[in-house]
């Protein structure tokens, strides 16, 4: 019986050592997780923007809905996606289940609705102080989102800060569709279940510190950016 302090040096031992086995994890992992929360940046930008700089009917039913989504179960997400990429799914042809890109989508389905509500957020607070000017120089619909989103571009690098925390700590819906295999879908949430079942603790620490780590380095540049636009913009 190994006692917490062999299982902490056994944890940094690979860190440091950089195991093969540990690293192959870690990097599908960031390259599952950036891919989903790029393509949701691509998508709920826009559309919170919309949502959040204009009036149209629905706009009440499409919040609500947005809102609802952020709460979505991953592990309804998971099997949702699941029946659709099955073999007898309407997607099936694709082949896609048990791959890296099912973990993608399903990651997608799930930040997604977190950027677009977050983006919803911060636009129509912005649109408020720029609404008499957009409308009295005649801005259009486009020029109008532009400019919104790169006003807001420091307020929303922390909306994606938001997605990626969520899709990198997602367990339920990657397990579903990626079913964990070793060398193909095996991440750094999936393994640290199954090595925690398994009693090979000193892997699913040394994954927990790193997914922690890759937390807080993502934080501090996002603040480090934040702060660093603050003082130019006073300069």
């Amino acid at each position: 019986m190994f006692s917490l302090t062999d299982i902490l040096g056994e944890a940094f031992g690979l860190i440091l050592t950089w195991d093969r086995n540990l690293s192959e994890i870690v990097m599908l992992s960031l390259r599952v997780t950036l891919s989903a929360v790029v393509i949701s940046c691509l998508i709920g930008l826009p559309l919170g923007a919309v949502v959040g700089a204009f009036r149209f009917p629905g706009r009440g039913l499409v919040t609500v809905l947005l809102n609802t989504l952020m709460g979505l179960p991953p592990v309804v997400v998971g099997l949702v996606v699941y029946l659709m990429l099955s073999a007898s799914g309407p997607l099936g042809v694709l082949q896609l289940l048990y791959t890296p890109g099912a973990m993608i989508i399903a990651q997608t389905i799930l930040v997604t609705p977190i950027v677009a509500a977050l983006t919803k957020q911060v636009v129509e607070d912005l649109h408020g102080e720029y609404a008499e000017q957009f409308a009295s120089l005649g801005v259009g619909a486009f020029d109008r989102i532009t400019a919104l989103l790169w006003d807001a571009r420091y307020s929303l690098l922390t909306v994606a800060l938001a997605g990626f925390g969520r899709a990198v700590a997602e367990v339920g819906a990657v397990l579903i569709v990626g079913g964990n295999i070793n060398h193909v879908t095996r991440v750094m949430t999936t393994t640290i279940a199954l090595e925690t079942s398994k009693g090979n603790l000193e892997l699913a620490l040394a994954l927990g510190l790193l997914l922690l780590s890759i937390a807080v380095i993502v934080n501090a540049a996002v603040m480090a950016l934040r702060a660093s636009a603050v003082r130019a913009a006073y300069a």
